[in-house]
């Protein structure tokens, strides 16, 4: 299977010698036809990563090639191949999207027929052929970051980059775009999609890259990053402390039987065990006597979570 995206020890510091690591030394491929996914919190890098592949960032060492083109050395033949998808909305809100896509393609360097026959396909894809004549400022925050993907497929990329574009939209507009973007891949397009959502990289992907504090700490399908936990399960219990001491409970809990991780949030406790239904008892046993009182309580399968939970001793969303 070739390679579109070839990404050798890239790595960025800003403020060197002495600034914050932003990305250290993360190496991937991409498959071209597949969807690869950069999954990890806010602040693991992976916006930093984008940056850098997009061209807009300079990186502080290695490199990596998109179709065979290094973006250290051939820029433009880079910018021509991918298509990129910002987290922030990169639209003009005072005339149409239209009006909005004829400028992008412009800018892309299109014009005529061929940029007049991209447009009307753009508008279709992102399901707002209907109110292409509208001004910005009147769409939903939904409609707005289905308009940015189109402005990243205009000048139809060979790969197309997209950084959590998700965030901050209700729960119909995120469906059209996950379904989007699993239907531009099965007509080939070749994505690299960043989240933090643990359930768009198990829906979407074909492989993940986990990452975290700027390092790339697991790559794989689903199926083979979630064996490395081996069989455990999740529990995740919403707690009501009732003054009880998280820290102590969650020590408590970590010397019960068969766990094997306990990670507290504010209202949270989620536990790794070897099998939720031997050790549930105890674990239930124990939150009680501590004076806390469970409100939910779920069990999980090995997924995402815990696996990121395995590698890093901590939550996704901490």
């Amino acid at each position: 299977m070739s390679n579109i995206v070839e990404v050798r020890q890239l790595a960025k510091q800003y403020n060197p010698p002495d600034g914050v690591m932003a990305v250290h030394d993360i190496s991937f491929e991409i498959h071209s036809g597949e969807i690869f996914s950069l999954l990890g919190p806010n602040g693991a890098g992976k916006t930093t990563t984008l940056s850098m592949l997009s061209c807009l960032l300079a990186q502080t060492g290695g490199d990596a090639f998109v179709d065979g083109n290094s973006i250290s050395e051939d820029v433009l033949k880079v910018k021509q191949a991918i298509g990129v998808v910002p987290q922030e909305i990169a639209l003009y809100p005072t005339i149409s999207a239209r009006e909005n896509l004829q400028f992008w393609g412009r800018m892309y360097g299109m014009g005529g027929q061929r940029l007049e026959q991209r447009l009307d396909i753009c508008l279709e894809i992102a399901g707002l052929a209907d109110r292409a004549t509208d001004k910005i400022e009147t769409y939903s925050g939904g409609m707005k970051r289905r308009l940015n993907i189109a402005v990243g497929l205009l000048h139809e990329p060979k790969v197309l980059l997209l950084d959590e574009p998700t965030v901050g939209i209700d729960p119909q507009s995120r469906r059209r775009i996950l379904d989007t973007i699993k239907a531009l891949n099965e007509h080939g397009m070749t994505v690299l999609y960043t989240t933090h959502y643990m359930e768009e990289a198990e829906e979407l992907s074909d492989r993940i890259g986990i990452i975290d504090h700027g390092e790339l700490i697991a790559i794989g399908t689903l199926a083979e990053l979630t064996r490395r936990v081996g069989e455990h399960d999740n529990i995740r219990l919403q707690v009501e402390f009732n003054g009880a001491d998280a820290a102590d409970l969650t020590a408590q809990l970590a010397m019960c039987k068969g766990v094997s991780q306990v990670v507290a949030g504010d209202s949270t406790l989620l536990l790794q065990v070897e099998d939720a239904d031997t050790a549930l008892a105890d674990i239930v046993v124990f939150v009680s006597q501590a004076g806390a009182h469970i409100r939910q309580l779920e069990i999980q399968e090995p997924n995402l979570e815990g696996v990121f939970l395995h590698l890093t001793g901590r939550a996704l969303r901490d």
